[in-house]
């Protein structure tokens, strides 16, 4: 047993040195190999990251990292410079992206941080009022695809106002949608809303409205003739004085752009009725000759006139009642009642019995004026001095 014992704890004792010197030598590896690293500063994408490496160049250490840097991507210093300590790389990647414009795409790189940039980038000039998607602040990234759709001019007219806009729309219902104009229940759009927009169109919004109108209207009395056997044919009396009527009229009424295009009568209340007016016409035959047997009477001369029925002032009916348009066969003089009284039977040189049945702002004192139906006649009667002979 004594024997067994010290042989057993020296194969121990021997087995822990060996460990002990193995990993005294495996640290001294350690320290020597940490030790000999280089500290590199790197800028990746604009993120800080400082590593230390045994890596010989600069590519390397992107092989390292994992990091795939193409020709396109900034890379300073470049790739095959040799690793120093405290070196520093910036590297600031490419992306590749899609530009879609004009139904046209093309595939670019670019180290631009935004769309914005990257428009300015490949020299793309877009307006206010183009479309550019996404947005122009939005940051950039790989395969991306930027759709640019350039708007183009057209006229928009709201409730008959026009003005000229720009639009990248397609249909007519995605533009008035983006121009923010609101379509009431009535509204007309030319051309429809599916209709497809393009340049210098003009959209035409009609503005349509329905309202009603209570309007309070005249109606019009009609007029009651009534035969006379005791007046004179061609004389007429008023028996009643007619009366205008009122009604109410409701209307449905259809305006365009502010303007009536239709009114319909939706329903009428009478008011007040009309009274109709009535009127005597004379059916008594009148005739203006006298009987030449009559004698007597005073005579004097005249200085005489014609005129007709239609002469310039003329009504048609004489100072009596007479109706000359009607009656185109009287004889009848025109006189100043202070010198031959009306109704007067009067004898006249070259024209023959007639009544004294009219006057004339012109006939004064001896002069009378002679009716003739003919206006030739009546100018070939012209101004003469005639003797007259009044009977009555």
């Amino acid at each position: 047993m004594k024997n067994l014992i010290p042989k057993s704890f020296g194969k121990k004792k021997l087995v822990i040195v060996i460990s002990s010197a193995a990993l005294a030598v495996a640290t001294l590896g350690l320290l020597f190999y940490f030790g000999t690293k280089q500290t590199v500063a790197l800028t990746l994408d604009g993120e800080k990251k400082v590593v230390r490496t045994h890596a010989a160049t600069i590519d390397d250490i992107f092989k390292e990292l994992e990091i795939n840097v193409k020709a396109q991507d900034y890379l300073y210093p470049s790739g095959n410079n040799k690793v120093k300590e405290n070196m520093e790389v910036v590297w600031d990647p490419s992306h590749e992206v899609g530009i879609l414009e004009d139904g046209k795409k093309k595939k670019v790189f670019s180290r631009a941080d935004t769309v914005e940039e990257l428009l300015k980038e490949q020299k793309l000039k877009v307006t206010g009022n183009d479309k550019v998607n996404p947005s122009l602040d939005t940051k950039l990234r790989s395969e991306m695809v930027v759709a640019i759709e350039k708007a183009f001019p057209l006229k928009l007219a709201v409730g008959g106002v026009e003005k000229q806009v720009w639009s990248t729309s397609t249909t007519v219902a995605d533009f008035l949608k983006k121009q923010d104009v609101k379509l009431n229940t009535l509204d007309r759009v030319e051309p429809g809303l599916g209709e497809k927009v393009e340049t210098d169109n003009l959209v035409n919004v009609i503005r349509v409205e329905k309202v009603t109108d209570v309007v309070e209207e005249p109606v019009d009395f009609g007029v009651i003739t009534k035969k006379d056997a005791s007046l004179i044919k061609g004389r007429e009396t008023v028996l009643n004085e007619g009366k205008t009527g009122l009604i109410s009229r409701q209307y449905e009424i259809i305006k365009e752009n502010g303007k009536e295009i239709k009114r319909s009568l939706i329903s009428e209340n009478l008011i007040k009725k009309q009274t109709d007016k009535v009127v005597a016409v004379g059916t008594k035959s009148f005739v203006a000759q006298v009987s030449r047997g009559e004698q007597g009477g005073r005579e004097f001369y005249v200085s005489s006139t014609a005129y007709t029925a239609s002469c310039n002032g003329c009504s048609g009916t004489t100072a009596t009642g007479i109706n000359l348009k009607k009656n185109p066969g009287a004889k009848v003089i025109a006189v100043d009642p202070r010198v031959i009284p009306l109704g007067s039977k009067v004898y006249v040189e070259g024209y023959g019995y007639a009544i004294a049945g009219d006057t004339g702002g012109a006939i004064k004192g001896n002069k009378i004026d002679v009716f003739i139906p003919s206006k030739s006649d009546a100018y070939r009667w012209g101004v003469k001095r005639v003797k007259i002979r009044v009977l009555n």
